[in-house]
């Protein structure tokens, strides 16, 4: 079993999002959407670190409303940056020295499954870099000054998700040559492991596995995680445990 360090992105601006309330922070069914994410690697042995990487602005707001939270899960806060390439730099420096592998996940991504994260992890441990991807299944259009100009072939295009995990040297590694990277088109960590010539392997997926970027995006993760199978509790049921599910 690999030692696992994991950064959670929660330290952009969400412009696209609107509001007074940034969408890590925007409840999801009852709970914020960074804490869903957060839950699904903290409920795992062989995590051995979470980094929760938000705005300096923010850290009253995340201390006192949900410390004891982040606590019980095993979350240290560290301070990201203005783009996430920064943020993940930032966070790098604060992970452990021996953990073999490093997951960066969105915050907002909190319709993850539990099968996903298991099969992510194994295929990183195996290759060394991997991540979660859903197969494009919309008719794209490529458009210039308003107008179309072609249609882009969907064969064999992914949509890029997250987690994203990669051996944790070759993240390091991948971080250290930013110096000699364009980072105004990084959009992604894999983009600066391929950029090394190492091969970034995928797990499939679907849409479900949903980035919270807009309003109109919070009733449809409520949607997607009151649609799956609640877990059921261990040892005997008693007369009123239905009404708790």
């Amino acid at each position: 079993m690999k030692r696992i360090s994991v950064i959670v992105c929660a330290a952009g601006a969400g412009a696209r999002f609107g509001g007074n309330k940034k969408k890590p922070f925007v409840e999801v069914s009852g709970r914020a959407a960074f804490l869903r994410s957060i839950e699904y690697f903290s409920a795992r042995d062989d995590v051995q670190q979470i980094l929760l990487a938000i705005a300096p602005e923010d850290e009253e707001l995340v201390t006192i409303k949900w410390g004891a939270m982040l606590g019980f899960n095993r979350v240290r806060l560290v301070f990201g940056g203005k783009e996430r390439f920064e943020t993940v730099a930032n966070a790098l420096n604060k992970v452990n020295d021996d953990a073999e592998l490093i997951a960066v996940h969105d915050s907002v991504r909190c319709c993850l499954t539990n099968d996903w994260l298991e099969a992510v992890f194994a295929e990183a441990a195996r290759t060394g870099a991997a991540m979660l991807a859903c197969p494009v299944t919309a008719t794209l259009k490529q458009v210039v000054d308003g107008h179309i100009v072609k249609t882009v072939e969907r064969a064999n295009l992914f949509e890029a998700q997250t987690p994203q995990v990669f051996e944790a040297g070759l993240l390091k590694k991948a971080y250290a040559n930013l110096a000699n990277v364009d980072t105004s088109a990084i959009t992604d960590d894999a983009q600066l492991v391929e950029l090394l010539g190492h091969p970034v392997a995928i797990v499939e997926t679907d849409h479900s596995n949903l980035k919270i970027t807009r309003k109109n995006d919070v009733p449809i993760a409520e949607a997607i995680i009151n649609s799956r199978p609640k877990p059921k509790p261990d040892g005997p049921l008693g007369p009123y445990i239905e009404a708790q599910w």
